[in-house]
């Protein structure tokens, strides 16, 4: 008589103790390996399963009626085509909802080390770039240049 029976969930004030006492209860929380799907995707997924489900007994409904010659095998045949149709955009939907989710919602604006890295180094190279400017000589202003004579009179 262990686990359960010993200081389990019948025997009153003893359930308690023997989860206090390091034995392990029946009922633990065990932290998620996944993140729960957003709503939307959630309820499309459960339409599609019950729709994927209706359809199959449907058909194999269908496949025992053809087997048995039954006068109702043709239009069962033809709902088990419809239902096909109808399973096929269900699938589909979960697939469209979850694509759009993730489009409005799903991106995490956290830049990586990599593209971190990638800015430092841009700065890096354009304060170079300035320091070289500032450092170079300057521009021979147009009083002084070779076509001074041409300009304003």
């Amino acid at each position: 008589m262990d686990g359960y029976e010993s200081g389990g969930a019948g025997s009153g004030a003893g359930a308690g103790a023997a989860a206090d006492a390091g034995g392990r209860g029946l009922w633990v929380e065990e932290p998620a390996r996944r993140r729960r799907m957003p709503d939307p995707v959630r309820s499309s997924a459960v339409r599609a399963v019950l729709i994927v489900a209706v359809t199959l007994t449907q058909a194999t409904i269908t496949f025992f009626l053809t087997l048995t010659t039954s006068w109702l095998a043709f239009p069962m045949a033809l709902g088990a085509v419809a239902a096909t149709i109808v399973a096929t955009w269900g699938v589909l939907d979960v697939l469209i909802t979850r694509q759009a989710w993730n489009q409005r919602y799903g991106v995490l604006s956290e830049p990586s080390s990599t593209a971190r890295a990638r800015r430092r180094e841009a700065r890096r190279t354009a304060a170079a770039e300035r320091a070289a400017r500032k450092a170079a000589p300057a521009r021979i202003s147009r009083e002084d240049g070779p076509l001074a004579g041409f300009g304003r009179r």
